[in-house]
């Protein structure tokens, strides 16, 4: 009985599935930044995986469909572009200019700190893209021959400290513009931090996610010339 169970590709979706609420659950009565469902959902599968002594070749039957579904999910993050276009129109150069040199100041900041740290090529890779949305970040790693799995820990861990930081930072260098500071989030701390940025204000939120986007975008192109 547990051997077809762990043969279905059902298996893999409906604990994927669950651990997903469970987080959103936790989340929700906590209210805490450190519990975020991805991060739950996360630790609570790996923590299954282990005490059960599953495979995790079981899991990624099911685990894996979910991973053919982050293309058509990238291309819907046009959709928050298009969505904010007046805003996008009106403060375009700004915004721009912030992401680029959010995008570039994250990359440059990698590849110095691995290169002062004797890390090889392919861990360097896997860091490239901390900053951007968990779906272009695996695409970029996989397109310089990086690690998925070490890529996906660097985005969780950007974007947590992000949303944990974010308005501190704000407060320290007296940042009052809500542009600024939402493009500031979205660019650090991708949709975590955009999380957070609902909170803080609409206009924080809504430049938040032009600045995902654009970031992605800023990124996969400097990922050619790496």
């Amino acid at each position: 009985m547990i051997d077809a169970i762990l043969a279905s590709p059902f298996f893999g979706l409906v604990l994927t599935c669950a651990a997903w609420y469970v987080g959103l659950w936790v989340q929700k009565k906590t209210g805490l930044v450190l519990c975020n469902p991805l991060v739950i959902s996360a630790a609570l599968i790996i923590l299954l995986l282990l005490v059960m002594d599953i495979p995790y070749e079981s899991y990624a039957l099911g685990g894996d469909f979910l991973i053919m579904m982050q293309t058509p999910v990238t291309v819907m993050l046009a959709l928050n572009v298009y969505r904010q276009r007046k805003l996008l129109g009106e403060y375009f150069l700004p915004v721009v200019a912030g992401c680029l040199a959010g995008s570039l100041a994250s990359v440059a900041s990698v590849l110095l700190l691995c290169r002062l740290m004797g890390l090889d090529g392919t861990i360097s890779a896997s860091l490239l893209p901390k900053s951007v949305t968990t779906a272009i970040a695996i695409a970029v790693s996989e397109s310089l021959g990086g690690i998925p799995g070490l890529t996906v820990t660097a985005v969780l861990i950007a974007g947590v400290l992000g949303a944990m930081f974010a308005p501190a930072f704000a407060k320290l260098f007296h940042i009052t513009d809500p542009v600024a500071e939402g493009t500031a989030i979205g660019a650090c701390s991708h949709g975590l931090g955009t999380a957070k940025a609902i909170e803080i204000g609409k206009l924080q939120a809504a430049m938040s996610s032009i600045a995902i986007c654009l970031c992605g975008i800023i990124t996969s192109m400097l990922a050619l010339f790496l």
